[in-house]
């Protein structure tokens, strides 16, 4: 794994060092980080339908676009994952990454990105209605994969203007979505650079299953990020992992944070990612 030499000496300071003995002191987000700003360019948020060939159906995507996107000019993909009882919405309703990007754009402290936020749900009938736990449901948020790969990508890639190499597509998520990131990112490391999970559930692969091959992650990642509020009952699924990969060497930042199994937590964990995304 490359490190991140070229970061500017704030963002180290933001976020600590890729360390794989200690937690280090990173700096939380500011006051007003979530907040609208009227006085700044935004960017746009759109619902599209995509056909999925593994689902047998259309299924709706959510794309949020940087201020000032043109089709003249490439840009890097982040797919963003929600959790066991969300969809395509859930990030829009309850952590607005519109808002905390385009304040970062406006301070110039992001690289410019499209933000993929789709349904990790795959099946027919994809609704987080009913009993969310149900070994069927569970089941399509595995099989979320095949249609991220095979036809998710495809549709963003031809209907954006978006690079397509694997260091320039990164994936994170919340919770289950942290699981489906944390599985699909480093089980697929030709296809991702860049993966993040955030307060990862109990679909997480075993640390084993996710990283066989530990210089094969170190050679493909550009950067793993994990990290959970130190008050989640889920914590232990983090750590496991996180121990795991100090014990094979492998390169990762690691952050416990103040906090619960929420939005608070999951908000503040994007705003530290996104800065570090898509960096040489």
């Amino acid at each position: 794994m490359k490190q991140l030499s070229n970061l500017s000496f704030s963002l180290l300071l933001l976020i600590g060092t890729i360390s794989l003995n200690a937690q280090e002191v990173i700096k939380p987000a500011p006051v007003g980080f979530d907040t609208v700003r009227k006085d700044i360019p935004h960017g746009k948020v759109e619902t599209l339908e995509y056909k999925s060939k593994t689902v047998g159906t259309n299924r709706k995507v959510s794309v949020y676009t940087p201020p000032g996107y043109s089709i003249d000019k490439k840009y890097p993909v982040l797919y963003l994952l929600h959790g066991i009882g969300g969809d395509e919405n859930e990030w829009l309703k309850q952590g607005h990454p519109e808002v905390i990007l385009d304040n970062l754009y406006a301070q110039k402290m992001l690289v410019p990105m499209i933000v993929v936020l789709p349904n990790g749900r795959a099946m027919k009938d994809d609704r987080a209605i009913g009993n969310i736990f149900d070994s069927i449901k569970v089941k399509a948020f595995a099989n979320f994969e095949f249609d991220l790969l095979n036809d998710l990508i495809p549709f963003i890639q031809t209907d954006f203007s978006t690079l397509t190499d694997q260091k320039n597509r990164a994936i994170a998520g919340l919770s289950m979505g942290g699981g489906q990131s944390l599985n699909f990112g480093l089980g697929n490391l030709d296809t991702f650079a860049w993966v993040g999970g955030f307060s990862s559930a109990p679909n997480t692969k075993l640390p084993e299953l996710l990283v066989p091959n530990p210089g094969e992650a170190i050679s493909k990642l550009k950067l793993l990020w994990i990290s959970c509020g130190d008050k989640d009952n889920l914590l232990k699924i983090s750590e496991l992992t996180h121990n795991y990969l100090i014990e094979k060497n492998v390169p990762h930042i690691w952050y416990i944070e103040p906090g619960k199994h929420d939005f608070v937590v999951w908000k503040n964990d994007l705003y530290l990612f996104s800065q570090l995304l898509f960096r040489e």
